[in-house]
């Protein structure tokens, strides 16, 4: 496979994703860290830093906005719900398998 090829089916698969997280407003970040190490924030993070590499603008807020599919405060208001303590402590019990990019561990 060629790269352009690759990069095609990985900008699919992304946009996906995205897509998909975006329809299940009902998983909260705090589970998907807890699950898999990443979170719609961290999407964000990595589509923010792809952006930079590339020389062009991006924030932290135009980023979230991408991956939410709305600006996150509207987001959070709708969907997002209180963690609750087993969440909280799954969450720190795990952060040494979070994603880099989330800054919730170190190298």
């Amino acid at each position: 496979m060629d790269d352009t090829t690759r990069i095609k089916l990985e900008a699919a698969a992304f946009r996906g994703l995205v897509e998909h997280l975006q329809q299940r407003t009902d998983v909260q970040n705090i589970d998907l860290m807890n699950l898999a190490g990443f979170c719609r924030n961290c999407l964000a993070k990595w589509l923010m830093s792809a952006a930079q590499q590339e020389e062009l603008e991006m924030d932290y807020e135009q980023a979230r906005t991408i991956i939410y599919g709305m600006p996150f405060g509207e987001w959070k208001e709708n969907y997002q719900i209180k963690a609750t303590a087993k969440q909280l402590q799954q969450f720190e019990e795990t952060k040494p398998q979070h994603a880099l990019i989330s800054g919730h561990r170190k190298k």
